[in-house]
């Protein structure tokens, strides 16, 4: 009987234990499901990470494209100075891994939840996040993974080909911006979005404006899907990014500018010398707002009143001491808390490569050019833009290298920044598209595109030429093309890298085979 009165009690001690175990349990600071689904916190919360992941840092840009197309330069002679800069690849994945374990895998979570809770507009917010940052990825890799993403228990996740991935974009592209025209007024997304405050206006914008970008890719490859898409976004009511007000900031979420870190913190980056014979020979204003002069003026013996030095695309480098005196970039940078995800001087840019090919509602060529280059000066804060747009004199400088004579350079190109109605339809559209790589300082990617599909800008050769059968040979007088696929996708996703070799132009994974979009064809017209 006691032994039976010891269990009732026990029995009544435990339920008491029990009763509230969920609650005493519960770390009182852990966000719980139910707490997420407040305000749409649990579709939401992942969107201001996912926009800060579209872009890079120094493994995916600054040892990448922003040094081939000559915007900044290393000091470093990172593994012998035998490197990415110097077309030997040793960094192949980190925008891979970027993309696919931050944009990809959270939106996929976003696209089904959803589903779930019955808010399709965050869906489609989560599938327009996915097309701007598979559009920056395949214009690395060329094919990629797409529609076959997050499909469990294949034996091989297949590859999309580019032709079919644009298709892809664009029809979604159609269905997002049918859904956020037929709710202009929602105000679903104002706490989770950094860049536009949930305004459903700019982001159907931003959609138009990411058409015609996309839409330019194809001008040479598929002409007649190039001009369809280009016109329907240059038609479109809504209108585009045509102010400086209405530009695609990404926020850095706290973190410092990468470029800022790279420079200062590091020294590992230094003003490219491709900008310093464009901004110095052209006279321009923007230089300061993007770089810092050098205090040692034995470094610009060749242009003392313009105290700025670069380092060349795939430098002959020794020391880093070398040139660590070089030019950093501006101090500004320190303290930014965004990035130009996408601006109105790009688009203006783009309206004048769209009135050159003759397209609808483009406008006028001179008009749009000179307002891009307005547009660049404002966003940058600098002056001097009527002087600039006038000059039919200055053009771009040879490069000397006060280190290394092998670095030294001749400019390739000789054009002024005035307009000329009398030019041909390729050298008005050098001077387009030789602005527009001015003005993308920190968003370099596009401007590697275009440098492949038009030859524009006029840039130098890398210095030193390390490309080997190992990633694929790089002719003298030919640049970079695009990245390998990656190592762990080489070893665990054998079969569709192999499908997606046979997509590339040159049925090799290599770095000199040329993207869908960018064709042999010299002519751009």
């Amino acid at each position: 009987m006691k032994k039976l009165c010891l269990m009732v009690l026990a029995l009544i001690v435990l339920n008491s234990c029990t009763k509230n175990f969920e609650g005493i349990n519960t770390n009182p600071n852990q966000i719980t499901d139910k707490m997420l689904e407040q305000d749409f916190n649990l579709v939401g919360s992942s969107f201001s990470g996912m926009l800060f992941n579209l872009m890079g840092h120094q493994i995916e840009e600054d040892l990448c494209y922003d040094n081939w197309m000559g915007y900044m330069g290393t000091p470093t002679p990172f593994v012998s100075s035998v490197n990415n800069t110097t077309y030997y690849l040793r960094w192949i994945d980190a925008y891979w891994n970027r993309i696919y374990g931050s944009v990809m895998s959270p939106s996929k979570q976003i696209i089904q939840l959803a589903q779930e809770k019955n808010l399709p507009l965050f869906g489609d917010w989560a599938k327009l996040v996915r097309i701007l940052a598979i559009s920056k990825l395949t214009a690395i890799y060329g094919p990629v993974i797409y529609s076959n993403y997050g499909t469990a228990g294949l034996g091989s996740i297949k590859y999309d080909k580019e032709s079919d991935l644009y298709n892809s974009f664009f029809t979604q592209l159609d269905q997002i911006e049918t859904n956020f025209k037929a709710n202009p007024t929602y105000t679903g997304f104002t706490k989770f979005d950094p860049s536009y405050k949930g305004n459903m206006a700019a982001w159907l914008k931003l959609i138009n404006s990411l058409r015609l970008r996309l839409a330019m890719r194809l001008v040479k490859i598929n002409p007649a899907l190039a001009k369809t898409q280009g016109e329907k976004a240059l038609a479109d009511p809504v209108g585009l990014i045509t102010t400086n007000a209405d530009n695609f900031l990404i926020s850095l979420n706290g973190e410092v500018m990468p470029v800022a870190m790279i420079s200062f913190s590091w020294n590992d980056t230094r003003m490219g010398a491709a900008m310093e014979s464009f901004m110095v020979g052209l006279k321009d204003g923007r230089i300061s707002k993007y770089f810092s002069e050098v205090s040692d003026a034995s470094l610009v013996t060749d242009h003392p009143a313009y105290k700025y030095k670069g380092i060349r695309n795939g430098a002959y480098l020794n020391a880093k001491d070398d040139r660590v005196p070089y030019s950093t970039v501006s101090t500004d940078f320190n303290s930014v808390q965004s990035r130009r995800g996408f601006t109105a001087a790009e688009i203006a840019f783009l309206k004048a490569e769209a009135a050159l090919r003759g397209w609808a509602n483009a406008g006028d060529a001179k008009t749009n050019y000179e307002n891009g280059v307005r547009l660049s000066f404002a966003d940058w804060g600098a002056g001097g833009v009527d002087a600039y747009l006038a000059d039919a004199t200055s053009k771009p400088i040879n490069y000397i290298d006060p280190k290394e004579s092998r670095n030294n350079f001749t400019a390739l190109s000789a054009i002024t920044v005035a307009w000329n109605a009398g030019d041909s339809n390729e050298l008005k559209l050098e001077k387009i598209i030789t602005q527009k790589y001015l003005s993308s300082f920190t968003n370099t990617l596009e401007a590697w595109v275009d440098f492949r599909r038009t030859g524009y800008p006029k840039i130098p050769h890398v210095a030193k030429n390390d490309s080997s059968p190992d990633w694929g040979v790089i002719a003298a007088d030919q640049w970079i093309k695009r990245l390998v696929f990656v190592p762990a996708e080489r070893t665990g996703n054998a079969a569709a890298v192999t499908e997606a070799s046979t997509f590339l132009s040159s049925g090799k994974d290599d770095i000199a085979s040329r993207l869908w979009w960018d064709t042999t064809t010299a002519s751009n017209f």
